[in-house]
């Protein structure tokens, strides 16, 4: 690449997928080490020791991981250790020494656990940063009414555990003279600046939403209140700042009806009383808001039934973002697929609650959920 030119998208990508490669070898090494410590345990005679395995394993997890999993990486390398010594019978070793080699991964292992709760202990000024953040976050996303026009309705927003990745999620519900009409989106960006074009987002929508007799003329209203942001700021912010968003309405007459639009944002869910999930995917992609002059034909939402007793589910790709320890994405249409909920408050805590075990507690990014229910005779 020749000195003074930008990198390209391409490279970009590239440098994002050896990055994360990377960091993802990292949170695997300790089942690595507990599964090279079997390995070797198996594999030579008596008189050489795994416990420098074992022990390692919850060293190098400490740091990574929040308590569970360091504290199930301390129970595996135990476990583990005390597995290879009675594999090897004790007859060909010592049992002083294989005692001894159990006490020490033993030690290791509890002293793994101080030394995690010492690294998040230290996390406090960060902790600090994101919650100016989280608590700048709720203010603009009033909990919506528990019924509007006949619905059914709960919303969360759960904060990212770094304090860099903290904002920018929205949602929006109001009644209006054309029907309930929704919003949910994510801010291109993170911080104090992604709440403040959060803030302009759901201003721009709740002036719109009254106003405008279609979706897609909202949709215009709120890409053009984006560009005059936009033109506000400088550089790379001008040039690519966008939000991701998906709009919809149930029309006051006629409520079996649900309109969606969708600009670039995970698709919502609709899950049946019997059951039965559907995802909502937009007819034909869109390109977020802020970068509409990039798509190549109006918006138009798509329109399906929306039954007696089901429930419609938006998130932002804090939910579907959300990995494991190897590094596997969330996916709440396989989590929830056959499953029945009472209600719309019992279905976002599931899901919440649900990320918060699929990650071990450690969220990389903050998420907000929307969930509205028709009940039934309505």
């Amino acid at each position: 690449m020749l000195r003074g030119e930008a990198p390209s998208e391409g490279d970009g990508e590239r440098r994002a997928r050896l990055v994360w490669s990377g960091r993802l070898l990292v949170r695997r090494l300790p089942v690595l080490l507990i599964v090279g410590g079997v390995a070797f345990g198996v594999g030579t005679p008596a008189g050489y020791t795994a416990a420098p395995f074992f022990s390692a394993a919850p060293l190098v997890a400490a740091p990574l991981f929040a308590l569970r999993g360091t504290a199930l990486t301390a129970l595996a390398a135990v476990f583990g250790e005390i597995w290879v010594v009675l594999y090897r019978g004790g007859a060909a070793q010592d049992h002083g020494e294989s005692a001894t080699e159990v006490a020490m991964v033993l030690a290791v292992a509890l002293s793994a656990l101080g030394i995690n709760r010492l690294v998040r202990s230290a996390d406090v000024r960060p902790a600090s940063l994101r919650d100016v953040s989280a608590a700048a976050q709720r203010a603009v996303l009033p909990t919506p009414p528990e019924r509007l026009a006949g619905l059914a309705i709960a919303a969360r927003y759960v904060g990212a555990r770094a304090a860099d990745r903290s904002g920018g999620d929205l949602y929006a519900v109001q009644e209006t003279p054309h029907g309930v009409r929704l919003l949910v989106g994510d801010v291109r960006g993170k911080g104090l600046d992604a709440v403040r074009t959060a803030v302009i987002v759901i201003g721009a929508f709740r002036e719109a939403a009254e106003q405008e007799r279609t979706l897609e003329a909202v949709a215009g209203r709120l890409e053009r209140a984006l560009r005059r942001e936009g033109g506000r700021r400088d550089g790379v912010e001008q040039a690519e700042g966008f939000t991701t968003a998906v709009l919809a309405e149930i029309p006051a007459n006629g409520p079996s009806v649900l309109r969606v639009l969708n600009r670039g944002h995970p698709s919502p869910l609709l899950l049946t009383p019997d059951g039965g999930l559907r995802e909502l995917l937009p007819g034909a992609p869109a390109p977020p808001l802020g970068l509409g002059e990039m798509a190549h034909r109006p918006d138009r939402p798509d329109e399906t039934f929306f039954p007696a007793g089901a429930l419609l589910l938006f998130f932002t790709d804090g939910v579907t973002g959300a990995r494991d320890l190897l590094g596997r994405y969330y996916n709440p249409s396989g989590k929830l697929r056959g499953c029945r909920f009472p209600g719309p408050d019992v279905l976002v805590d599931t899901v919440v609650e649900d990320v918060a075990r699929h990650t071990g507690g450690a969220s990389a990014d903050d998420m907000a959920l929307l969930a509205v229910q028709r009940p039934m005779g309505v």
